[in-house]
């Protein structure tokens, strides 16, 4: 498994691929898998300073899409858990959820809880479009914010 994941990776490096590379990291991060985006939209800028606005806008929607597919994920649980055992689940954290709705999306961008965010509110049945856009200014402005931060930390 390590190794295919090695070749994997060595296939998507930075400078030979750039911004697929930057998609199919961040759409991968935004599921429930443990990993972060930052560092390759941060690499892919550091190399190519050009590059800042469309590594910006290609790591949202690689992200963005992401937690659309958690959503999905989501509701198809939801779905699951309610056939097995024929009763909607309920609590604290839930209920928060559902009074906030859809935009509580917006902070899909939080480390630990933002993915597992947009799939709970696949499982709340939450509007899947307003969602949906609602992560993307979330993501949009975390990259933005993030890189920035970074590119005037570690100037050139």
């Amino acid at each position: 498994m390590e190794a295919w994941l090695e070749h994997l990776l060595s296939l998507l490096s930075l400078p030979q691929f750039g911004l697929s590379t930057v998609f199919v990291v961040s759409f991968v991060s935004a599921t429930l898998l443990p990993m972060g985006s930052e560092p390759a939209v941060f690499g892919l800028i550091k190399l190519n300073p050009e590059m800042f606005w469309p590594a910006i806008l290609v790591a949202t929607v690689g992200n963005t899409l992401g937690g659309g597919l958690t959503w999905w994920m989501g509701f198809g649980a939801e779905k699951a858990y309610e056939r097995v055992t024929h009763h909607a689940p309920e609590g604290r954290a839930l209920g928060w959820l559902r009074r906030f709705g859809p935009k509580a999306c917006l902070l899909s961008w939080l480390p630990v809880v933002g993915d597992p965010l947009c799939g709970v509110a696949g499982w709340l049945r939450l509007p899947f479009w307003p969602c949906l856009a609602y992560m993307a200014i979330g993501k949009f402005l975390r990259y933005l914010t993030m890189t920035a931060a970074l590119l005037w930390v570690w100037p050139a």
